[in-house]
């Protein structure tokens, strides 16, 4: 359990006078309640709540895993196949990619068992059990006042319980902080270690519309690609070896034909990664000037650079596209939220919620002693940490992100030269090392360091600079090309024999210690550890005022389902199929077709060119089984469900709880989501799984694969 880890954000689910209350949330599957079960069966939803979860039975939950370190999939067949995003598949992708077996450009079909790839490193988790430990760590917590002995000892009793459980590298057990550190949960999953690529479209297919369509609607992006779950003896969790066999899941999918209309129910269940729905109004001011706006700059910086050289070589487009895609996706992101969050007024809305709490918190007693110093710790702990806040993003984004010989400094800074076996850092070099210089190119590295150290010097204050800058500044005279062209020069960092030597010998470690790259990475270290103690306090205050505002909250509407902020555990969200109003006088339509691949096409473009193939494909209409009633193809649809980051790859189901599509993300009038839920324009985006199926089918041509699937037509 992380000792800082906060679940924060700010109560937007008030409802409409005649509703029950707003289909805003992300549900712990195993606290659905009534308003829950009874909202899902209106909005038109069939099973029972054991058909979605059991903790004895086989259910639909059972079937979602998740993919990777941050996606969502879904298990499709009894020989453990598992649909997800193809933004999910991407870094596995491009790890098996080579400039003679582009898969990234061209695509990959497997066509037998004997051809699925394995990808090293990959994993899949299936939950295997979620247990409430609140009482018992409420119980031995509840009389300490001070924020971070609270905050140890409730870490200090997760570990207890984990290690109950016994961490392997096929079981991973953690509690984990839900409700703003109201309850805990121990979660427990089945590790799964030998994952094999299926199937993946072409980039032209699986990430058309590129940057410029990320986050837009309308899509036809078919983001999905097709991996497989191996286990060893018994059906159980093992490392790769070519002896294993398909899983055999508890649980499989029902992969629906037969569309949806307008208003149709959905559901997701997935992993969604993080929101701040009760965040503050000083919160969400530090997050838009403080985080957002600095990563913005900084990483469109480096984007910009990486992009050139992507596009004047092949081998380095292939090297840096994971890199790139992640890099990016983030960047929009955080300038659409800051984009939605002053279109919406979330700042004004969130003051008056705080002055509604404090009206109620005035009206009793025991609700001051409780919680009347709430809204000062929340104020004072956001605004005394802006300017740290500010600098702390800056250095983080331009070197721990950004300039990637500081990160790779740092790694091996971080190894026990005297306390690690030979065995561990044999496995250090080949997992980390390898996989590193495998998509690296120092050249590129190098524009980019002096790109960041240009901005770091502009943007942070004096005081909180790193002090390398000082011995540069005197050294170069602010020539930061200068340097770096030295220090890229001097590194012993870009040769895998010498790092080895480091790792391996004392007297190349300590000589290490003198290396300029880890000189830089060293000063960069200080400067954030710093940062982080003028925070550190004022975290704390944040922590405890989070806290108690939920628990006022919960308290102030005791009839209101309320929902734990994500925290990339498993949760349910329901709502309907349907189209949004983006703007005055415009109206868009809860579907698209393969027209708009025609539409957009330009072979001009490295985001919108489509294998000539594929484009006889989709003019010749010969659409079989997974057309629509109109002899259409639907690639991409919308519905109201609320997802976020790690819902990539999330089930949408039918009333029935049968597949209809993957969601693969949100829309851009609404990237202020995950501070502020707006029904009215709030969409998910999926990829319908009829347009998953065609391309599977027609393009290539893999109907084995349909065969495993358990179609209902």
């Amino acid at each position: 359990m992380n000792l800082k880890k906060r679940v924060c954000a700010l109560l937007l689910l008030f409802v409409v006078a005649g509703q029950a209350y707003a289909d805003e949330g992300m549900w712990v599957l195993k606290e659905l309640n009534k308003q829950n079960l009874a909202r899902m069966k209106e909005l038109g939803f069939t099973p029972s709540y054991k058909q979605v979860y059991s903790e004895t039975d086989p259910c639909v939950a059972n079937a979602v895993v998740i993919f990777g370190g941050g996606c969502t999939g879904i298990t499709v067949s009894d020989q453990g196949l598992i649909f997800t995003n193809h933004h999910c598949g991407f870094g596995a992708i491009q790890q098996l990619s080579s400039v003679e077996h582009d898969y990234l450009k061209d695509g990959f079909v497997s066509q037998n068992l004997s051809e699925e790839l394995p990808v090293p490193g990959l994993s899949v988790r299936y939950l295997h059990e979620t247990v409430d430990v609140s009482d018992r760590i409420n119980s031995e917590i509840s009389g300490i006042s001070d924020e971070f002995k609270r905050l140890a000892a409730a870490d200090s009793i997760g570990r207890v319980i984990c290690d109950s459980i016994g961490n392997t590298e096929f079981v991973s057990a953690d509690v984990i902080p839900f409700y703003n550190n109201n309850k805990y949960f121990l979660i427990v999953y089945d590790v799964y270690r030998d994952v094999r690529m299926v199937f993946a479209p072409p980039s032209s297919i699986g990430k058309f519309g590129g940057d410029t369509d990320n986050w837009m609607w309308p899509r036809h992006t078919g983001d999905f690609s097709i991996f497989r779950v191996y286990a060893g003896k018994d059906n159980k969790p093992a490392e790769y070896n070519a002896d294993n066999k398909p899983y055999q899941p508890k649980y499989v999918a029902e992969v629906s034909l037969q569309g949806y209309q307008d208003k149709d129910y959905a559901m997701t269940i997935g992993f969604p990664g993080s929101t701040d729905r009760y965040l503050s109004s000083w919160g969400v001011q530090q997050r838009i000037e403080n985080s957002n706006k600095p990563r913005i700059e900084v990483r469109g910086i480096k984007q910009a650079i990486w992009k050139d050289a992507m596009l004047a070589s092949d081998e380095i487009r292939i090297k840096y596209a994971s890199k790139y895609a992640g890099s990016s996706n983030y960047w929009k992101n955080s300038i659409g939220m800051n984009r939605g969050l002053a279109n919406l007024n979330v700042i004004e809305r969130k003051k008056k919620e705080e002055a509604d709490f404090a009206a109620w918190v005035a009206q009793d007693e025991q609700r001051k002693e409780k919680y009347g110093n709430v809204l000062e710790l929340l104020e004072k702990g956001y605004t005394s940490t802006n300017e740290y806040r500010q600098a702390a993003t800056y250095l983080m984004e331009a070197f721990s992100s950004g300039a990637e010989i500081v990160r790779l400094a740092r790694m091996i800074q971080s190894v026990d030269v005297d306390g690690s076996t030979s065995e561990e850092k044999d496995a250090f070099m080949k997992e980390r090392i390898e996989s590193f210089f495998k998509d690296y190119d120092p050249a590129l590295d190098q524009k980019v360091l002096t790109a960041m150290m240009k901005v770091v010097k502009e943007r942070v204050p004096e005081q909180f600079l790193p002090d390398i800058y000082k011995q540069i500044d005197k050294k170069y005279k602010g020539d930061y090309e200068k340097y770096t062209a030295d220090v890229f020069k001097k590194t012993k960092l870009l040769s895998y024999d010498q790092i080895e030597s480091i790792i391996k010998n004392r007297k190349q470690y300590d000589k290490f210690k003198k290396d300029p790259a880890a000189e830089l990475s060293l000063s960069v270290l200080i400067s954030l550890f710093e940062l982080q103690q003028f925070m550190s306090d004022a975290e704390y205050d944040i922590s405890k005022g989070e806290r108690l505002y939920f628990a006022g909250l919960k308290e102030m509407h005791p009839d209101e389902a309320l929902s734990s902020d994500a925290n990339f555990t498993m949760r349910l969200s329901y709502g309907s199929i349907g189209g949004y109003k983006p703007y005055d006088a415009g109206w868009y339509d809860f579907y698209t077709t393969e027209k708009g691949i025609l539409e957009k096409e330009n072979p001009a473009s490295d985001e919108f060119w489509v294998q000539p193939e594929y484009l006889d494909l989709i003019r010749s209409k010969d659409f079989g089984p997974y057309a629509n009633e109109n002899g259409d193809l639907q690639l991409c649809f919308l519905t109201n469900n609320d997802i976020t980051g790690g819902n990539s790859g999330s089930p949408v189901f039918d009333k029935n709880a049968r597949l209809i599509g993957l969601a693969f993300d949100g829309n851009w009038e609404a990237m202020s989501g995950d501070i502020a839920f707006e029904p009215d324009l709030q969409r998910c985006i999926g990829v319908d799984i009829r347009y998953v199926l065609f391309v599977v089918d027609k393009w290539g041509k893999c109907s084995r694969l349909i065969d495993e699937l358990k179609l209902v037509k």
